[in-house]
């Protein structure tokens, strides 16, 4: 099994029971049991759910987001700040400039409430994120991120969700691909706003650089 260990030190050992706390599955979350291994050629229902193709340029501001990933706004702003979860269309920048979050952003707002949900470490959660920033947004959904309240492990087909399982080290599944659809339920029919390559704030700044070289 190709595991990939998502944690903060690349020799940190995880640990091989569920921790005190953990015998309930949180909202949101699978709870994985060992199960034969699925047909040659089969993934398994984690890795097969279909998502639909997101408008990468397509933002959406700061309290839609925290209603779509089921957030406060004062966690949302502390994200940003930290550079835990940045704006990616479009960021704050000077007095009256709305944050736009693309639809990628808000699924990983929604994947750090709920590994938050859990009791994971913020330093631990911090080292996940910045990983999955690695991926294309396509390699999301097919995703499943496995954890046992202390380290955070990535999975991409059941054989490995279910060594983990079997293991001790897999007590809480996040299949990203069901998160995906969670939030494209919870985005539907809320007002976004396309980003082009020339907003008016660029504008304002490329007049002033102008008058400034004249």
């Amino acid at each position: 099994m190709l595991e990939q260990q998502v944690a903060e030190n690349a020799g940190e050992a995880a640990t091989t029971h569920a921790p005190q706390g953990f015998d309930q599955p949180l909202d949101g979350f699978d709870t994985l049991f060992p199960v034969a291994p699925p047909p040659r050629g089969e993934q398994g229902v984690l890795f097969t759910d279909p998502v639909s193709v997101v408008e990468e340029n397509l933002g959406y501001r700061g309290a839609v987001a925290c209603k779509a990933a089921g957030i406060t706004y004062r966690q949302l702003d502390y994200w940003a700040r930290t550079d835990l979860v940045v704006p990616t269309v479009r960021g704050a920048s000077g007095s009256g400039t709305q944050r736009l979050y693309s639809f990628r952003d808000v699924l990983v707002l929604k994947i750090v409430k709920r590994l938050l949900d859990t009791g994971v470490s913020l330093q631990q959660i911090r080292t996940s994120i910045e990983h999955l920033r690695t991926r294309g947004i396509d390699d999301l959904a097919n995703i499943t991120l496995m954890s046992d309240g202390t380290t955070v492990y990535e999975c991409t087909s059941p054989s490995e969700v279910i060594d983990l399982v079997q293991a001790g080290q897999g007590v809480f599944g996040i299949a990203i691909g069901r998160v995906w659809r969670e939030i494209e339920m919870n985005l539907n029919g809320q007002p976004g706003e396309e980003m082009h390559e020339n907003f008016e704030g660029d504008e304002l700044a490329a007049r002033r650089a102008r008058r400034a070289q004249a």
